[in-house]
């Protein structure tokens, strides 16, 4: 469903709106993740991200109220989907100084368009011009989307692992990690099947946890 409101996000001004899940718990590093639920966002499943992130990372995360997707996001080509890659841009242009990473979180279908190593989309265009995604990151940036739109299944245990594999997997391109080689780790690229996601393990192999800042 369009969004009939945008919310211009001063967010991270929100402070008191923030819950700080991890106090008392120390991370490698002073980095701070902040991820944004938008629309009907399970906030069970944004806790089960705010853990798993936390875990892989060992950073700061903090979880703020769901808000409205961005108007301008939205398109009807195909279906009603929202841009990815105007997500990301609105994810990062509203974030605060005091925030290192933000990461949208959405049950709605994202889509953005596939283009070849010289920047032309690729053939057939109808097909890549608006293509549904997992999600979608800078690499390196501060902003990445997920969406659960595309990584439902009747097992709900797969779908929650499918969901934390796509979160690890884009805040790793925040991160600067790029697409891994190396069979089961998540940071192995979709290659446009989900089936490559459930076979990953879930965790970074060795080589990309050393790329780690």
């Amino acid at each position: 469903m369009k969004a009939t409101v945008r919310i211009k996000n001063t967010v991270y001004t929100r402070v008191l709106a923030l819950v700080f899940i991890l106090s008392g718990c120390s991370g490698k590093s002073d980095l701070t993740i902040v991820l944004q639920p938008y629309g009907t966002f399970d906030a069970r499943l944004a806790d089960t991200l705010v853990e798993t992130i936390s875990q892989t990372y060992r950073v700061k995360v903090h979880l703020l109220k769901n808000s409205a997707l961005p108007e301008d996001a939205f398109i009807h080509t195909k279906t009603a989907r929202y841009r990815a890659d105007s997500l990301i841009r609105f994810l990062k242009n509203d974030k605060s100084d005091s925030v290192d990473y933000i990461m949208g979180l959405t049950n709605q279908d994202i889509s953005f368009t596939k283009r070849d190593t010289h920047g032309n989309i690729k053939k057939p265009h109808s097909t890549y011009s608006d293509w549904g995604i997992f999600g979608l990151g800078y690499m390196p940036g501060s902003s990445c989307i997920v969406s659960s739109h595309r990584l439902q299944h009747p097992d709900r245990t797969v779908f929650i692992a499918r969901l934390k594999k796509v979160a690890i997997h884009e805040l790793g391109h925040n991160f600067g990690l790029p697409h891994c080689d190396s069979t089961g780790c998540v940071m192995q690229d979709a290659v446009e099947t989900i089936q490559t996601i459930d076979a990953s393990s879930g965790h970074l192999c060795a080589s990309c946890k050393k790329l780690l800042p």
